[in-house]
């Protein structure tokens, strides 16, 4: 694919097969099916769930995501966001509830991708992205530390060598993902020596069979739906934010565009499959995702090739999986956790403009003292939105005497319910001259709230016995003003 390209302008078979060959995408599709496994297998766990669940999410969603998502080589599956998210349903109501509100979940991730939510991905800001990413990263340390503090000095040891090797691989090979690397070393290193720690198999055990239709065992009522909805919605926000974000990187790497309508809707339909078949809320995976790409994927095949390895995976080697010690995983969690995290983010506090530092600070402080990703991601795009409003609501009134009792007023600025108040506190009526002009030459009108100050501007002026003119307003703002008022501009500026 070239760069620059339009995603959304290629052919069913181009999305498929076009770049760069059959070859490359299978292979990155059967790398990234083995790194899928390890993280599915821990995020299942962090959420409460059998690892059979975790396991059974990327399977699904990367078939189905392969077929209905908007940015090809994506790889979509179980992930931290999703098993911070759904740790509550889990524990409060169990894995029935979880079904039921994944399956919610898609049908809203669905509306959502026809009402083109995809869109506003524009008016996320970076510092709130920056923040819902680090938010993310210090629940998932927070919710390993029961895995590691108190339980043994082998528990120590392997998650503390687990971290270093994934960390370090990549300095010395690239072609096997660094996860992988530290699962098997580690896992065999225990195979050889023990020690005290618990393994998979002691908190569920991994078959050797796919995931089959299964309708949520629950009683349809309005009670349920009370209790589900609540989960869902945040679900499918967490799960759209993250996957948007993902496509965006990929999007960038590639030099490509995609449709992220059609991703959200796509991500809808797979997590509604996923409800369906047993499975935990997925979304997209950014380490998979980059791994995918960075070998060289750029077509759905690469998705498809993903879920199919990953079956073979499970029905051939799920015994292996069981004998994984649980300090791994951990380790390996702990990483997701270390690499999740946004390190610029020090140097970005230090250099970014006061109103991001606030909005990413918003992000971070609501997602970590609710645990809810979803409300923090909320409650920073308000503040970012409070934050602009502020920084654009003070106008700038120069006072210059152009003639014998007359006096002229510049107004600089945007001109909206929220800077007019600055506008007016500006203005002195209380001045010797009885001419006033107002030169909107560098101003703005954006709503009726404007015209209603111009309005109150002018009438506290004729109070005090002085004659108004208002000049160089801009054509749009004119329009409005003299739409909705009987004011008449001079001089007015053209489109």
């Amino acid at each position: 694919m070239k760069a620059g390209e339009d995603l959304n302008t290629l052919t069913k078979a181009d999305e498929w097969f076009k770049d760069p060959n059959i070859f490359t995408n299978i292979i990155a599709g059967l790398i990234v099916s083995i790194a899928l496994i390890p993280e599915a297998v821990s995020f299942s766990i962090v959420a409460g769930l059998d690892p059979m669940t975790g396991l059974y999410t990327p399977i699904i969603m990367t078939i189905a995501i392969a077929f209905a998502g908007g940015r090809p080589a994506m790889i979509s599956g179980t992930t931290a966001a999703m098993a911070l998210v759904v740790v509550d349903i889990v524990k409060y109501h169990g894995a029935e509830y979880l079904f039921a509100a994944t399956i919610l979940m898609g049908i809203i991730q669905m509306i959502l991708g026809y009402l083109k939510i995809g869109r506003l991905l524009r008016f996320i800001p970076n510092s709130v992205m920056i923040g819902f990413m680090n938010s993310l990263a210090i629940l998932l340390f927070i919710t390993q530390l029961k895995n590691i503090i108190g339980i043994s000095n082998a528990t120590y040891f392997y998650v503390t060598f687990t971290f270093l090797i994934i960390l370090f691989a990549p300095r010395f090979f690239t072609t096997i993902p660094a996860p992988l690397v530290g699962l098997v070393i580690m896992s065999l290193v225990y195979f050889f020596f023990g020690g005290k720690v618990m393994t998979v198999s002691d908190l569920g055990t991994i078959k050797s069979q796919l995931p089959v239709l299964h309708i949520p065992n629950i009683p349809f009522t309005l009670e349920t739906f009370k209790i589900i909805f609540p989960y869902a919605v945040s679900m499918a926000l967490v799960g759209l934010i993250q996957s948007l974000i993902v496509a965006r990187i990929l999007d960038n790497y590639t030099e490509t565009n995609s449709n992220k309508n059609r991703e959200s809707f796509g991500q809808g339909i797979s997590n509604l499959f996923t409800g369906f078949f047993g499975g935990m809320a997925g979304c997209a995976v950014t380490g998979q995702s980059i791994i995918n790409v960075q070998m060289g994927a750029r077509a759905r095949l690469s998705t498809f090739s993903a879920g199919i390895s990953l079956i073979i995976l499970v029905m051939m080697f799920g015994s292996i999986v069981n004998e994984i010690p649980m300090p791994v995983l951990t380790g390996l969690m702990v990483f997701v956790a270390y690499n999740t995290f946004d390190w610029r983010s020090f140097k970005y506090f230090k250099r970014a403009p006061k109103s991001d530092m606030i909005t990413l600070s918003v992000t971070m402080l609501v997602s970590i003292i609710t645990s809810n990703l979803a409300l923090g991601a909320i409650c920073g795009i308000v503040a970012a939105i409070i934050t602009f409003a502020v920084k654009i609501s003070h106008i700038d009134v120069t006072k210059r005497k152009t003639e014998v009792d007359h006096v002229t007023y510049h107004i600089s600025g945007q001109l909206f319910f929220a800077s007019i108040e600055s506008m007016l506190e500006q203005l002195n009526y209380d001045d010797d001259e009885s001419h006033v002009t107002l030169d909107f030459k560098h101003a703005h009108l954006w709503d009726s709230t404007s015209v209603s100050a111009i309005q109150t501007a002018i009438l506290n002026l004729e109070k005090h016995d002085k004659t108004v003119k208002i000049i160089n307003l801009n054509s749009n703002s004119t329009e409005m003003l003299e739409r909705m008022t009987k004011i008449r501009v001079e001089n007015s500026q053209s489109k």
